[in-house]
């Protein structure tokens, strides 16, 4: 339970504190969706935050703070992907499966099988196609002086106490969550230490170090 899937967040293994912190933030609206016209999912979030009861959350947040999280996605790198459309906020490749073209500059997850997306399977692994060579530069900006992920969220991107673990989650969820930082659609106090971080960060750049900690093991 709370393993999440691309399009949202992956919520087992979060400090409980961490989750009431970000609950906040979406019912003061501190925390809102990256695109500017509206993102379902967290618009839904938004909703939840609004109506959840102090005494419902805490539960909620201990429960999921309990769970292990599980790696759910594959991260592949390569110049060429499948042709694809999209599926429930998700790619999937387009019927027959043969077809492909450049991937280019884009960071692209898919599911193998729109059934069980749709019905919520736990088991299923979802893929993530990147750039050639992206993990890697997400390594060395992860290390580097002016980024320093490893700094804060620990050697591994294991997480250190309230500051949330990185490695193995979906590294499109990774990317939304760094261009929120950059264009202030994250706010907030728990906000603040990533807003040096991510500003001179490049959209390649992010792509490069959201492959690198969905490519780690929780």
């Amino acid at each position: 339970m709370g393993q999440g899937r691309p399009e949202n967040a992956a919520l087992a293994g979060l400090p409980a504190q961490y989750i009431i912190r970000q609950v906040a933030d979406f019912k003061s609206g501190a925390r809102r969706g990256a695109l500017r016209a509206g993102y379902g999912p967290t618009d839904l979030m938004v909703q939840v935050a609004t109506h959840v009861s102090a005494t419902d959350l805490a539960t909620a947040a201990e429960y999921f703070a309990a769970q292990r999280m599980t790696e759910r996605t594959h991260v592949v790198e390569t110049a060429r992907v499948p042709k694809m459309h999209v599926v429930g906020w998700i790619y999937a490749a387009d019927e027959g499966g043969g077809a492909q073209e450049p991937i280019g500059g884009r960071l692209l997850e898919m599911t193998p099988d729109p059934e069980l997306h749709e019905h919520r399977s736990d088991g299923l692994r979802y893929v993530a196609y990147a750039p050639t060579g992206s993990a890697q530069r997400g390594k060395s900006l992860a290390h580097s002086s002016a980024t320093a992920c490893v700094a804060c969220h620990g050697e591994g991107l294991q997480g250190v106490g309230l500051i949330p673990p990185l490695a193995g989650r979906s590294p499109t969820y990774i990317l939304r969550q760094l261009l929120a930082f950059k264009t202030g659609a994250r706010a907030g106090t728990t906000a603040e230490p990533m807003k040096a971080v991510v500003a001179n960060l490049q959209l390649n750049n992010m792509i490069d170090v959201a492959a690198y900690a969905a490519s780690l093991q929780p």
